[in-house]
């Protein structure tokens, strides 16, 4: 299958994308390495790194890619805002939710930015890799991921020769994951994308400025927390781990939160009052969740919501963080987000970015499939909603 197929598969949507993103390249031959990479990025090959995007497009060697990706006279960020304007045309839905979560990409070597032995979610250890914090977008008609930081550890911050080494931008400092998150949080709400909720785990649930600046804004959220947080109920304050401790056996409610590849995902839900907020109309709640099969297994989110929000919207909220890990799956299996071969800070932000393009693109163009045609053609062989599936029914596997 060559590229010239991909690009008549998917030639109106692409064209919709690349009228969005064009502007971020200044002339004609930009245009064309960015659209051939996103059309790299959609094809069948097997890896997405530079030789075999190379050989797709019909080039000798990948030295034209690499340039563009080097030294091209772009900007990462400027795409990330034309891919943001892109997904809230397509997209957008007042009652959006943005969900925060982090992936760790597999390096060998020191010399790619950021690297060290850290824990990476994605192999359940500690390993040595990047980690990338994102942000994911989730509407009605579909969801993408829109924005994404490289997360730098104090050890390369402090160590100037390395980062200069790495590309790195002079006087970058360190910023932890959760600030990361923020700032990504407040650049979707200043580009307009519309959004009524947030979600994360517990590593940003712990920290109250991500909550604080949601409630500043009047957003609600449905954010994990650990034990270790605190919660006011009452006249004083709770460790959540010791009210976890102390749930009573009455009032939990089976719930769905969402289909997953095996079906409706049911867990037992319970909602108690916290103290409300000094804000008319509005409450916060512990939400827990217990696993069906181990009652051992159990989570607890802080929720910030309108008087009156009905637990089912909660447990819906909750639900939605399978998304991100799910536009991880497909960006890393479908789309080569992980299959990167560059070692410099800008390189890794302008593959990411063109990565999540590549990905909001198919996200729009399923969301405007006939639900009929789509379940006909592109239902996957266990029955899930998946981009897999969409990208067989559309023959680009």
């Amino acid at each position: 299958m060559d590229m010239q197929y991909v690009q008549e598969t998917l030639s109106e949507g692409l064209e919709e994308l690349m009228n969005q993103i064009g502007r971020c390249y200044a002339d004609k031959r930009g245009y064309e390495h960015a659209m051939k990479y996103i059309m790299g990025l959609l094809s069948p090959i097997e890896r997405k790194n530079g030789w075999q995007l190379a050989q797709a497009r019909g080039d000798k060697t990948p030295y034209a890619i690499q340039q563009f990706l080097f030294r091209g006279r772009w900007s990462a960020d400027e795409l990330r805002d034309c891919q943001q304007e892109y997904v809230r045309e397509n997209l957008g839905d007042e009652n959006g939710v943005l969900i925060v979560d982090e992936t760790g990409f597999l390096k060998k070597g020191k010399k790619s930015a950021g690297v060290m032995r850290q824990y990476s979610g994605t192999a359940g250890r500690v390993e040595n890799c990047q980690v990338g914090v994102f942000l994911n977008y989730s509407g009605s008609k579909g969801f993408s991921l829109i924005d994404r930081e490289l997360y730098l550890p104090k050890e390369w911050t402090e160590d100037e020769q390395r980062s200069r080494d790495a590309g790195i931008p002079e006087g970058r400092e360190f910023k932890t994951k959760v600030a990361m998150a923020l700032e990504m949080l407040k650049r979707a709400h200043e580009a307009g994308l519309p959004f009524s909720w947030a979600t994360a785990d517990s590593l940003y649930g712990d920290s109250r400025s991500i909550s604080l600046w949601l409630e500043s804004i009047g957003k609600s959220y449905v954010l994990a927390v650990s034990g270790k947080a605190y919660v006011w109920q009452g006249i004083k304050q709770h460790k959540v781990g010791t009210l976890l401790e102390g749930l009573p056996r009455k009032g939990w409610k089976r719930i769905s939160c969402g289909k997953g590849t095996k079906g409706e995902r049911y867990y037992d839900w319970y909602v108690s009052e916290l103290n409300p907020p000094a804000v008319d109309g509005w409450s916060r709640k512990l939400l827990v969740r217990r696993s069906v099969s181990d009652p051992s297994d159990i989570r607890a989110f802080i929720c910030f919501c309108r008087k009156g929000t009905a637990m089912q919207k909660l447990v819906q909220v909750a639900g939605c963080r399978w998304q991100v890990e799910q536009s991880f799956e497909e960006t890393k299996g479908e789309i080569g987000l992980d299959h990167y071969e560059v070692r410099g800070y800008e390189g890794w932000y302008k593959h990411i970015t063109l990565a999540c393009c590549a990905h909001a693109l198919l996200a729009v163009m399923k969301s405007q499939v006939n639900n009929d045609e789509y379940f006909q053609e592109a239902v996957t062989p266990d029955g899930s909603d998946s981009m897999r599936g969409f990208k067989r029914g559309r023959n680009i596997l």
